[in-house]
């Protein structure tokens, strides 16, 4: 029987366990450093109050990716939630994204208004984040309502640093009538369940020998020799979900992340967000980005309310950053990978764009590719290999 060790117990080498024991051939391992499984998506509680570091809302615009969530993890729409941004310059909050109905608000408008007809004569093609958002939207309304929250999210000094725009934007910059939550065409929905996925963690590792609080250190990639409590293993294929300069031990230079601080607060009243409302964005020189109303997801039902805090730090690797050169060094390290080593997982493939359903699209593309076979008439395997999946086991 094949060996397959999966390092990291997130979704992503949670989904890989599932989708690999389903097929009852393989001898799966996992290794998980902390004392849990889930990592950033497990379900916490604070005075009954069930949180996650982080909205964890379920987003995929792929019905066969819901659907296989949904049949383990029954699922509730929330396609109805909206995001509003805190403008201070105006003490007033807007919709995230950006809209007409707003700027018609804006006690600038005529000056945005003159901004926009004055960059439509501008044809150059953006050469950096700053670029972008200045000739879709003109500086006054950038400044107010972007700039800081991008600079602050990636702990920059500069938004001129990013070359690539589809981190930010998110769907247009900019249109009329009011939005929701980026305007996603596809499924927005969370677990029915108040332990949120938790269960998922437990029943995808349930034919799996999991370890926690463990770590692995890789002896040989190549043979896929590796020592786990103090034993040598010899495995037939890996699947790694933590950041690949870790694996290759730093050899071409460290990846650079974006940590988070989380503060929890609970507040004296049943709700404080607006109904169809579940998290605001700050985009001015506060330290935090967002705060989020868990309730809103969760449909816990407290005479008290939690919400979430959110400030950027170096304490963790929760994003990847979108930057070219960082991007570039992480495909030189997924180029060192040998043959059946597998990098999945947002941190895996060093992607900021990989969320839970693109870890279940990675699972369904491990199994695959290992099994040699399509695999429950899902999404062709060539269509993998063109989505943020970097190393996914040469051949």
């Amino acid at each position: 029987m094949k060996k397959i060790l999966i390092i990291g117990g997130g979704f992503g080498g949670c989904a890989c366990a599932h989708t690999l024991s389903m097929l009852e051939k393989f001898d799966i391992t996992l290794v998980e450093r902390s004392g849990e499984l889930g990592a950033g998506v497990r379900t916490n509680f604070w005075g009954g109050h069930p949180y996650t570091y982080g909205p964890r809302h379920f987003l995929t615009k792929d019905k066969k990716l819901y659907d296989f969530l949904d049949k383990y993890i029954p699922l509730r729409d929330c396609s109805d939630h909206k995001y509003l941004s805190y403008a201070e310059k105006d003490d007033n909050f807007y919709s995230m994204p950006l809209s007409y109905d707003d700027v018609e608000t804006m006690p600038d408008k005529e000056t945005i208004y003159k901004e926009m007809e004055e960059n439509k004569l501008n044809k150059a093609a953006p050469k950096n984040l700053e670029e972008f958002w200045v000739n879709s939207i003109g500086s006054t309304l950038y400044e107010k309502t972007v700039k800081n929250y991008n600079k602050k999210m990636w702990m920059v000094e500069d938004n001129k640093v990013f070359t690539s725009f589809g981190f930010s934007t998110k769907g247009d910059p900019i249109k009329k009538g009011k939005r929701k939550a980026f305007d996603l065409e596809g499924y927005s929905a969370y677990p029915i369940k108040l332990n949120g996925y938790n269960d998922y963690f437990d029943l995808s590792t349930k034919h799996v020998k999991v370890l926690l609080k463990t770590e692995v250190k890789i002896n040989d990639l190549k043979k896929k020799i590796v020592t786990i409590n103090n034993q040598k293993h010899e495995f037939d294929y890996i699947i790694s979900t933590i950041s690949p300069d870790e694996i290759l031990d730093y050899q071409l230079g460290e990846l650079n992340y974006i940590g988070r601080d989380f503060l929890k607060i609970v507040l004296p009243m049943e709700n404080c967000f607006p109904d169809d409302v579940y998290y605001l964005y700050y985009p001015n020189t506060e330290p935090f980005t967002r705060i989020v109303e868990y309730k809103k997801f969760t449909n816990y039902k407290s005479k008290n309310t939690l919400v979430g805090l959110e400030i950027p730090s170096k304490n963790g690797k929760y994003y990847p950053l979108p930057l070219e050169k960082e991007q570039i060094l992480a495909k030189k390290y997924h180029d060192e990978m040998p043959e059946n080593f597998f990098s999945v997982g947002r941190n895996g493939s060093y992607r900021y764009s990989v969320d839970i359903d693109d870890c279940i699209e990675q699972a369904i593309a491990v199994a695959e590719i290992i099994d040699k076979k399509k695999w429950e008439n899902t999404i062709p395997l060539e269509k993998h290999r063109e989505r943020n999946f970097s190393s996914m086991g040469k051949k």
